[in-house]
């Protein structure tokens, strides 16, 4: 299913990807480093929405890698969306797209516990909910559904627990369903 919507999708997200690259004169595709399935590291892709106000002096590469990502700031106020395209990409997680690309590795899955950042984990959710890591990470899951960028790290951690706890496909197809409108809509995103 990732491979045939990576497929479909691609005019648009290289439309995307070079309005980017127009606009803040860096590359389009960064890669954060998140705590994957088992707590491997896993370089997740995503389009870039963050950028300062000064363009680089060299032309951008396709993939700037880095690293653990930027602390967010869960608010429509981040100074650091410096576009009001950017901002869109990030109310309608038009920046998630290249995220398909590791469904269609088999490095995530559709649904499941978002990734996140190795200091996230350790400040937030800790060795007491290495049961999250059985699965692997998701583009949506339950915190996705229920709240998005509204959530503390506390109910996002309680939501992960239940999803590795009650994981079925029933339950899976229930939060894609329920994903389509809070992406389309713009619901809970900063």
């Amino acid at each position: 299913m990732a491979g045939a919507a990576l497929v479909l999708l691609l005019p648009f997200t290289l439309a995307l990807g070079l309005v980017i690259i127009i606009l803040s004169g860096r590359s389009p595709l960064i890669r954060h480093a998140r705590v994957g399935r088992g707590g491997s590291t896993l370089d997740v892709l995503k389009f870039r929405t963050m950028w300062e106000n000064t363009r680089p002096r060299k032309l951008p590469r396709l993939v700037e890698h880095i690293g653990d990502a930027p602390t967010e700031i869960k608010n429509n106020k981040d100074p650091r969306v410096v576009s009001k395209f950017a901002a869109i990409c990030r109310r309608y997680s038009l920046d998630e797209l290249p995220q398909l690309y590791h469904v269609a590795l088999g490095e995530m899955s559709l649904v499941g516990p978002r990734p996140i950042t190795r200091s996230e984990w350790d400040e937030h959710y800790g060795p007491a909910c290495a049961e999250i890591l059985r699965l692997k990470p998701g583009i949506t899951g339950l915190w996705q559904v229920f709240g998005r960028s509204r959530l503390s790290y506390a109910r996002r951690m309680r939501l992960d627990l239940i999803l590795s706890r009650r994981a079925s496909p029933g339950l899976y197809l229930r939060i894609l369903l329920r994903t389509v409108p809070k992406v389309i809509g713009g619901y809970d995103a900063c």
